[in-house]
């Protein structure tokens, strides 16, 4: 089968291009830079100008995006916001074309849509968004995404956790003071985390593709969410370091501006609709996700 990727060159497009590939998948990569790349048997990369030749495609994946990482001056904001919208929208101008829709859109979202709690539960019955910068991307994001229902393609939005994995990802940066025997939890440490390891996240965006029942909103992450100082511990103990210094949340502000809600706060949610489907993780809990990523 073919599949249309946006984000094919990202942390998780790669890990998803090379999965598609082992089933024997052709996956074709939008990108701006399609010369930078050697296409393969099953990869073609193509740019946003060069579609008119594409075969019939039985899915889309929009994982595009500039990443949440960096200081967030206005400028930084702005591009956080327009590469999802403008990007999204082109691929929905795309789909308009298309003689043969394509069965499924799966576009990539966030848990950031849930907004910030340290008691409420989130799940995709949740339908009040969050009041912040996030929650506001988020909205806006899906909303552009949706435009896709009316070509009766069903059309998914992958909430996506804190994403765990060998080679990227925020588990370079988190791991870093642990690894350097000054880790601790960081503000008050009792944030929540909705993690999810890279493996599960490619399981599940395959899952979705394949199963017809699943629409609208899921929760890309792992069933046992933790709080901040828990996370901190269990990394510890993975990487045999010392936990017991503190990161006051003043530091971080000043670190980070703005960007340090990315850790100072967090929400507490749940995959419930991956579960009902029958969905099963391979790293349910966040011992099992860390040795595999840090070994």
């Amino acid at each position: 089968m073919n599949f249309l990727i946006t984000g094919g060159t990202g942390f998780v497009g790669r890990k998803l291009v090379e999965k598609l590939t082992s089933l024997d998948h052709h996956s074709y990569i939008l990108t701006r830079t399609p010369e930078n790349f050697s296409n393969t048997e099953n990869t073609t990369y193509i740019s946003f100008d060069n579609t008119e030749s594409l075969p019939v495609i039985k899915g889309v994946i929009n994982l595009a995006g500039e990443t949440l990482y960096g200081y967030w001056t206005k400028s930084k904001k702005d591009k956080i916001k327009a590469s999802r919208i403008e990007t999204t929208q082109k691929i929905i101008d795309l789909m308009k074309q298309m003689t043969k829709k394509p069965d499924v859109f799966i576009s990539g979202s966030a848990v950031g849509f849930y907004g910030i709690s340290d008691d409420m539960i989130f799940t995709e019955e949740t339908k009040q968004p969050g009041n912040d910068f996030l929650a506001d991307v988020v909205v806006d994001w899906e909303r552009t995404a949706k435009q896709a229902e009316e070509l009766s393609i069903r059309t998914v939005f992958t909430r996506f956790g804190v994403i765990l994995g060998k080679d990227g990802g925020a588990l370079p940066l988190m791991s870093l003071p642990t690894k350097l025997y000054v880790g601790g939890r960081v503000g008050k440490g009792e944030q929540w985390t909705s993690w999810v390891h890279l493996d599960d996240v490619v399981d599940l965006i395959l899952f979705a593709l394949q199963h017809e029942t699943i629409s609208g909103p899921l929760n890309v992450t792992a069933p046992q969410p933790v709080r901040n100082k828990e996370f901190n511990q269990i990394l510890s103990r993975t990487l045999k370091r010392p936990y017991w210094f503190p990161t006051p949340s003043p530091l971080v502000r000043m670190a980070t501006g703005e960007m340090s809600q990315l850790v100072l706060k967090g929400q507490y949610v749940l995959p419930n609709k991956a579960l009902e489907n029958g969905f099963e993780f391979q790293f349910p809990t966040l011992h099992l996700a860390l040795e595999d990523c840090l070994k």
